[in-house]
């Protein structure tokens, strides 16, 4: 039998373009999610998931279960993440132009908030492989730079932690006028909370 079905996407928070799917037909609601990050407040603020002053009354929802795991009793919010990586990068650059830090980032997108955040904060553009991949999001640009002198890399290379152990970034460089760089790494990955109890 066919069934007329509205499909709704909303914003899920994860990466630039991620949706959940919303279906409502005859037999229900249904919500679909994928991989989603929604801060407190969020979904109340999203007009197509309510009737009304209501919540739409949904009877199934297919959540990504990456992290619904015990192990993982509290993730910290996107905001004192940033708040932390914040903290350790202005204390780490402030030393002297030679101490830099390696974002290893291990996916493509997803990283956006934390590179225009520390650029606004610290006033130190974030170095980046290439600019075409975010020739969509204007936002970042100016956020982001292929000038690898800066002190705050995002850079990427299929060997990355060799280039670490080096000392020298996935870029390549390991100094600059002759001075050796001083790198610490940073990895933002939500995984590092199921390894620890507090």
């Amino acid at each position: 039998q066919k069934e007329d079905i509205e499909v709704t996407l909303l914003p899920a928070g994860h990466c630039p373009g991620s949706v959940m799917f919303l279906f409502q037909g005859e037999n229900g609601t249904v919500l679909y999610t994928g991989d989603f990050r929604l801060a407190k407040g969020e979904a109340a603020r999203m007009e197509l998931l309510h009737s009304g002053t209501r919540v739409k009354d949904i009877q199934s929802v297919y959540l990504d279960t990456t992290f619904c795991d015990p192990k993982f009793y509290h993730i910290p919010s996107r905001e004192e993440c940033l708040n932390g990586i914040l903290e350790l990068v202005r204390s780490w650059t402030s030393l002297s132009r030679y101490h830099v830090v390696w974002l290893n980032c291990k996916a493509a997108y997803g990283y956006e908030y934390l590179f225009i955040n520390l650029s606004e904060e610290l006033g130190i553009k974030v170095h980046v492989n290439k600019l075409d991949m975010f020739k969509n999001m204007p936002e970042i640009l100016y956020h982001i730079t292929t000038d690898r002198y800066t002190q705050i890399h995002a850079c990427r290379h299929p060997k990355d932690d060799d280039c670490f152990r080096g000392n020298r970034l996935p870029c390549g460089i390991s100094c600059q006028n002759g001075t050796p760089l001083h790198v610490i790494s940073i990895k933002p990955s939500t995984m590092w909370f199921g390894e620890r109890i507090k």
